[in-house]
């Protein structure tokens, strides 16, 4: 009697009996014929959606996501940047590395004190306006420049 109680078990979620891993049957509860071998599906449903492929993916973007937040990019505008881009990837790839970028980004404190020239009309401005960075996603650096108020 001893022996059986050190026996591996379970209790079985459809009819709550308890059942030696010993005694199923093809993976199976003896008594109801409910499937032991699966998880309760939460694991398996993320299992068959998240691929593989989609790993590289999910790394890309968040180094992306990473790299324009932390410049001060608006996020909403990031993940648009970035679901364009994967478009482009499933049409034509060769587009996609040459896919240009602009957002909006805050200046810093001394930025804002530095006198700027802006891209638009050329004029020395000290306050307000805005700046912009830009480039593609294929190289590593990005321009940024500024604009004034009145453009």
């Amino acid at each position: 009697m001893t022996s059986r109680m050190h026996t591996p078990h379970t209790t079985c979620p459809s009819c709550h009996e308890e059942v030696y891993l010993d005694e199923l049957v093809g993976g199976r509860c003896p008594l109801c014929g409910y499937s032991l071998d699966e998880d309760d599906g939460t694991c398996s449903e993320y299992e068959e959606t998240i691929e593989r492929s989609d790993l590289g993916w999910m790394i890309f973007q968040f180094y992306v996501f990473k790299r324009f937040c932390s410049e001060g990019a608006n996020p909403l505008q990031v993940m648009q940047i970035l679901s364009r881009y994967e478009e482009l990837t499933q049409c034509n790839p060769a587009d996609a590395e040459k896919m240009q970028f602009t957002l909006e980004v805050p200046m810093s404190r001394w930025e804002r004190l530095l006198p700027k020239r802006c891209e638009k009309c050329g004029r020395i401005f000290f306050l307000g306006g805005k700046a912009v960075i830009s480039g593609d996603l294929a190289s590593p650096e990005h321009v940024k420049s500024y604009t004034c108020p009145s453009c």
